[in-house]
């Protein structure tokens, strides 16, 4: 048995794995192997309570697992109105003022039966669970909720095999201490979470921001350089905007803006992997990863068409550039902006209902290659003679 200093610097242990973790899953894992390894067992697991779906889904199993037992499962889930400790005796408990416990299951326990000398019995016998530890060849498990913002997250689980000692009071009571340390990690984990999704999220229509597509579109051309896969970029200038929000206020703006991304996301979902962003102001953006040149055209020619039929604003004007054409090599993300802007460019100076591509207007590439002017605004290409009408494209495919 692990004495006192040990089992606070399994606490300590413990604390310091999850704050070090990366990311939500690496801080399931890190909890998972900590509370395994504190509590003596040859097994443990992590589930999440998903209250919409009425299910304990497993996050996590780790240790010895058996056949079927995946590290990160996909999908291995249970019906919570199996497990009544989680879903009924918790909130009794808490409701009432009292603390969560965890208890103890034992593989030979029957209905009423004791879990084992000196340990604490569930509060509802569990069958599931005792008829899960014969099925998986497992002597005793103890179980404790996870208590997260004053209500049940999910639950800890740490089995021990077969033949050694069952767990009991201390243990039991210990595992509370080690789900309450799990619980202070989670929460740390998840505002972290929340801060990386709004540092790389446009706050007005949920898209990715401009700072996601930098990321994105440097990991994309790297992969494009290494292994030659296609990559694509539609830039839109939203039409319109301003009149709109001079004539009718920012708020009708805004709702087109919304109404504008949807659009974008719709459109984007039929691009496997594409990356639907808001750049900022009327210009929006799509970054793909794979599909041909000709998919991404025809994509973007049905979100013209989509856009034009919005009851707000006057349609958009979008510009592609992908590695897929002959627009020369790509050294460096920048490149491909600057391309796909000068495409846009083209498309909003003829009023194009249409995108425009570079690589089959010729004239794209070389007001692309033009000298940058003098504000280094790569977003105008003012010395550039106005653009002529650009040749029809094919209708895209349904």
């Amino acid at each position: 048995m692990m004495g006192v200093d040990g089992r606070l610097g399994a606490v300590v242990a413990l604390s310091q794995a999850m704050a070090a973790a990366p990311a939500a899953r690496d801080a399931w894992l890190a909890a998972a192997l900590g509370a395994r390894e504190a509590l003596g067992g040859s097994f443990a697991a992590l589930s999440l309570w998903e209250r919409d779906l009425g299910r304990l889904k497993v996050l996590v199993n780790a240790g010895e697992r058996v056949a079927g037992e995946e590290e990160f499962p996909e999908d291995e889930s249970y019906p919570v109105h199996q497990f009544p400790e989680i879903a009924e005796f918790p909130h009794e408990r808490w409701t009432g003022g009292g603390g969560a416990h965890a208890w103890v299951e034992t593989a030979d326990a029957g209905p009423g039966a004791a879990p084992g000398p000196g340990a604490r019995a569930a509060p509802g016998h569990c069958p599931q669970r005792v008829a899960a530890l014969r099925r998986r060849g497992r002597g005793c498990c103890v179980v404790a909720p996870i208590v997260l913002h004053g209500r049940a997250w999910g639950e800890l689980y740490v089995a021990r095999p077969r033949g050694a000692p069952v767990f009991d009071t201390d243990d039991a009571d210990f595992a509370t201490v080690i789900a309450s340390v799990v619980a202070a990690g989670i929460a740390q984990t998840e505002r972290l979470e929340e801060v990386r999704r709004l540092a790389s999220t446009d706050p007005l229509t949920g898209l990715a921001n401009r700072r996601a597509v930098d990321a994105r579109l440097d990991e994309a051309i790297a992969a494009h350089r290494r292994e030659g896969a296609v990559v694509s970029l539609v830039v839109c200038d939203l039409n319109g905007l301003k009149k709109v929000n001079d004539t009718q206020g920012h708020a009708v703006g805004d709702r087109l803006l919304e109404r504008f991304s949807t659009l974008l996301s719709v459109c984007g979902a039929r691009l496997p992997g594409a990356l639907a962003a808001r750049l900022g102001g009327d210009e929006f953006c799509l970054l793909t990863v794979g599909p041909a040149a000709d998919e991404v055209i025809a994509v973007a020619g049905e979100l013209c068409l989509r856009a034009a039929g919005l009851e707000l604003g006057e349609g958009v004007a979008c510009g592609i550039a992908s590695t897929g054409d002959p627009i020369g090599e790509v050294r460096s993300a920048r490149r491909l902006f600057r391309l796909a802007d000068a495409a846009q460019y083209r498309a909003k100076g003829a009023r194009s209902r249409r995108p425009v591509v570079a690589g089959r207007d010729g004239a794209v590439i070389r007001l692309a290659d033009a000298p940058a002017p003098p504000s280094g605004d790569r977003r105008r290409f003012r010395d550039a003679p106005p653009p002529p009408p650009p040749p029809p494209l094919p209708p895209p495919s349904s």
